[in-house]
């Protein structure tokens, strides 16, 4: 119990909570461990569940009419996923794949539903992180609106940076086996067009591309 009350703290929907209450929410996960390329849920489908990341990686994606996969975030360790669907009878607005292995606690929306009805701290960390994610999204449809390739493909990188980088004495290196087309998925780009710009990235200075590991080396 001591172990998943350490790991409940690093998730921002719970780290303000007492141990108490934390304890209240343990009792209620289920975890799962995931394979990399499986899918947790599909867009579409019904949800009756929210879950949170302890290891490995997720990324949430959407697809278009014609089957184009757009990449809407990819999150790690600590990361809330599906929580759009509590206090909502709707379906998963975007389908979740594991990238990396990971393991994942989940919480059915009913049983949280109970806990919050006597638990006012939860309900306003709930409210807190989703205005968070309303905010992001609405800046990411602002900035697919406003600016060029050029600039997205260069704030797509230092967000990737920002939530999976690691210092190294060569740069920030970005903690992802993500592909050219993952990065087009992401600007909302061709992969051509992607690779375009990553070129220019690297002959200017400011990245480094070795195979898939990509070094930014000029915040």
């Amino acid at each position: 119990m001591e172990k998943n009350i350490e790991l409940l703290k690093r998730i921002l929907v719970f780290s303000k909570l007492s141990e108490e209450q934390l304890k209240d929410i343990a009792k209620l996960e289920i975890r799962k461990e995931y394979k990399k390329g499986s899918v947790i849920f599909f867009e579409g489908e019904k949800g009756d569940a929210f879950y949170y990341i302890l290891s490995g990686k997720v990324k949430m994606y959407k697809t278009d009419d014609e089957g184009k996969e757009i990449i809407l975030n990819i999150f790690g360790e600590g990361s809330v996923i599906g929580e759009v669907t509590m206090f909502n009878d709707i379906d998963y607005p975007a389908t979740a794949e594991v990238i990396e292995d990971a393991v994942l606690g989940m919480i059915y929306n009913r049983e949280i539903e109970n806990l919050v009805a006597s638990h006012k701290d939860l309900a306003l960390q709930i409210i807190k992180v989703l205005t968070k994610r309303l905010y992001h999204s609405q800046m990411n449809v602002k900035e697919m609106a406003l600016t060029n390739v050029y600039l997205r493909t260069k704030n797509v990188l230092l967000n990737l940076a920002k939530e999976h980088g690691i210092k190294t004495s060569r740069g920030i290196e970005l903690n992802l086996d993500i592909t050219r087309q993952d990065i087009a998925n992401i600007v909302g780009t061709t992969r051509e067009t992607a690779s375009r710009v990553m070129s220019e990235l690297k002959k200017a200075g400011e990245i480094d591309i070795i195979g898939r590991k990509i070094i930014i080396k000029n915040i």
